[in-house]
């Protein structure tokens, strides 16, 4: 696979043959599109004083799909070649069946551009990367003794993509992805704590090998680790939590944003299925998922689909006022694709997905808000969770958390665990932060086994009366 750039119908395929397959696969259908993929990605990680891996990969192929009401016919294959896309046909064809459907107008073609087309894989040498992650490992050692093990990745990848419609439009992204993740594990007096900081984005890689940025994430993965170190067990029962600004806003991502997605809406399986123009939350909570932040993880200049991202508002005052929309689903309920229609890789269909999904900040000072806590956690970090997308219920444990008496933070508490559901969470929010943050580009999504980039967001936020479980008496 060489760095020269991907132009598979120039290369691979004779355009014209290739949107005679297509058309042939969808006639008769509503929608269709061959999806063609290039990606390379590389990553190093360094753990415990030694490179423990450092990995190249590098795949191409193509995925046909034909849509006909609800049923989707796909084939995929990792041979770009007229011979495998015609036997591609036969599958995507399937869908189809007596066929009937008009195909859906193609999306709308859009100039702007959130990111640099530049490979990051290339922006330093594997010499560099290497001496990069042991002097994150020697840095942190020399700044506290109590550093037993460090662990750091440095990764990077190219996502290079062309659509072709069966109108014979084409439409070409290139997307690259960058990240230095930074982990610690600190020991004293024979108990171990771990802290973990990171971030990055479509940005080049080059900032973030940068010993200012690096050494920042270091910092910050060490203070949290400092922190547990010193924590005392969770306390158990029902009571008013703070959330902090930026990546606590995973829980929104959890708890409330996949139930805003358009196939579980459509097929009722969604807690707010059917409750357009009803008020779900409290009054100045705004959500929104925006694809077209510029170099943000979660943005993409177009769909999988080929649709333009948007800045699209789900919640307004506190109202259901929009979902997220592939084109399927908003075809069959009535609406305009919301530039959504996101998938894996070439060998994955598209389906509903957010992009950079945050709660819009309010007036409130944080510290009044903190101020305003009598007896409760003051949660600042969160690692993994659990929801249920038919009810909204979810438990999430807190890697940074506090106790807070009467308005003030006291001690840090580990083991703490929230429990809830997005719907009776929206209502209970009682305060808004005016410092609205968004992550720092270390998101990733699950849905129906495909995995792709997001972002989340929000300001400090006070929620009432949220079960948190712990293991205090």
């Amino acid at each position: 696979m060489t760095n020269s750039p991907f132009r598979p119908f120039e290369t691979l395929l004779a355009p014209e043959n290739a949107l005679k397959l297509l058309q042939n696969a969808t006639d008769g259908g509503d929608d269709g599109e061959l999806f063609i993929e290039r990606r390379q990605g590389e990553a190093l990680v360094f753990d415990d004083g030694r490179i423990k891996t450092a990995s190249y990969d590098a795949s191409e192929g193509f995925g046909l799909r034909s849509v006909h009401g609800e049923v989707t016919g796909y084939a995929h294959s990792t041979e770009i070649s007229e011979s495998a896309l015609n036997r591609a046909v036969d599958t995507a064809r399937l869908a189809i069946g007596n066929g009937g459907g008009t195909i859906a107008d193609a999306p709308q073609a859009t100039n702007k551009r959130l990111y640099s087309d530049h490979n990051p894989i290339s922006d330093a040498t594997f010499a560099v990367k290497v001496e990069t992650l042991l002097e994150i490992d020697a840095f942190l050692r020399d700044l506290d003794q109590r550093v037993v093990q460090v662990s750091a990745t440095i990764a990077a990848s190219i996502q290079e993509i062309e659509i072709m419609r069966p109108d014979g439009a084409t439409l070409r992204d290139v997307r690259p992805m960058t990240r230095v993740n930074v982990s610690v594990i600190v020991e004293q007096d024979g108990r171990r704590e771990s802290g973990t900081a990171g971030g990055g984005g479509r940005i080049a890689l080059s900032g973030l090998l940068d010993p200012a940025d690096w050494q920042t994430k270091a910092r910050e993965a060490l203070r949290i680790a400092l922190v547990n170190l010193s924590a005392v067990p969770a306390p158990a029962g029902v009571m008013d939590v703070v959330l902090g600004p930026g990546w606590p806003g995973i829980l929104l991502h959890e708890a409330i944003g996949h139930g805003l997605e358009g196939d579980f809406n459509r097929k009722g399986s969604s807690a707010f299925a059917g409750m357009l123009g009803e008020r779900i939350a409290a009054k100045g909570v705004t959500v929104l998922d925006d694809g077209t932040i510029p170099d943000r993880r979660g943005s993409i200049t177009i769909d999988d689909e080929g649709t333009p991202s948007a800045k699209n508002t789900l919640i307004e005052d506190g109202i259901l006022v929009g979902y997220m929309q592939d084109r399927q689903n908003a075809r069959l309920m009535g609406v305009a694709p919301t530039g959504n229609g996101r998938r894996e890789s070439y060998a994955h269909a598209p389906m509903p997905r957010m992009t950079n999904t945050y709660m819009m900040g309010g007036d409130s000072d944080p510290a009044d808000i903190v101020a305003d806590l009598q007896d409760g956690i003051y949660a600042v970090g969160f690692g993994g969770g659990q929801v249920d997308i038919t009810n909204g219920k979810f438990v999430f444990s807190c890697t940074e958390a506090y106790r807070v008496r009467n308005g003030v933070i006291g001690e840090a508490v580990t083991g703490a665990t929230l429990i809830g559901d997005g719907a009776s969470a929206l209502h209970q929010i009682r305060a808004l932060g005016n410092d609205m943050a968004l992550d720092p580009g270390m998101g990733n999504c699950g849905k129906a086994g495909q995995w792709v980039p997001v972002g989340v967001g929000q300001p400090t936020v006070m929620i009432g009366g949220l079960t948190v479980g712990g293991s205090a008496t």
